[in-house]
């Protein structure tokens, strides 16, 4: 796992072996990347990391120079290790939250530029997500929801999903705030 762009690219991330995790696979991460560096800047966007385990989707943003980053996960050695990591880099705009993520969601008030969810792929509530994130108005106007799931999942049911790209067994469907 590295960081793939940015001031801290190249970067070797080494998360403890027992944390409860899958992350997102550098192949998948590139492509993501590459996709969204031609639709948005980077630069003072703020994004929210919904299932952040090992924060390596919130570290990739933060290095690519987001203002703000807030990362939640409900494992609190993944909360300790991305705190940890992104203080020893200077990521200093990654902001950690120990909290289940549906019950987050429901409490939250701020808008977004960008939100990434990496849930679990056997999580049955997947869907919700998008639900959740639309009816609270969580993205600013002009905002992408992005989902990450088992390429056999069609989240395509909601009224602003816009692409579903998909990389072997995972894929990432596009959800976006229409200004």
């Amino acid at each position: 796992m590295r960081i793939i762009g940015g001031k801290l690219k190249g970067l070797r991330l080494n998360p403890p072996k027992n944390l409860p995790v899958r992350p997102t696979t550098d192949l998948a991460k590139e492509a993501l990347f590459n996709i969204l560096q031609n639709q948005i800047d980077f630069e003072e966007i703020a994004v929210l990391d919904l299932f952040s385990g090992t924060g390596n989707i919130s570290m990739e943003f933060a290095s690519r120079g987001a203002a703000q980053v807030t990362s939640i996960d409900r494992s609190q050695q993944c909360i300790y290790y991305l705190k940890d990591t992104s203080r020893q880099h200077g990521l200093d705009q990654i902001k950690t939250y120990k909290a289940d993520v549906f019950k987050y969601l429901q409490a939250e008030t701020e808008q977004y530029d960008l939100i990434f969810a990496d849930p679990p792929y056997d999580l049955n509530r997947i869907p919700e997500i998008s639900k959740t994130v639309f009816e609270k108005g969580l993205l600013k106007d002009g905002g992408l929801l992005i989902v990450e799931h088992q390429s056999m999942q069609n989240l395509s049911n909601h009224s602003a999903f816009v692409e579903q790209r998909k990389y072997g067994h995972s894929s990432f469907s596009f959800f976006k705030k229409i200004l």
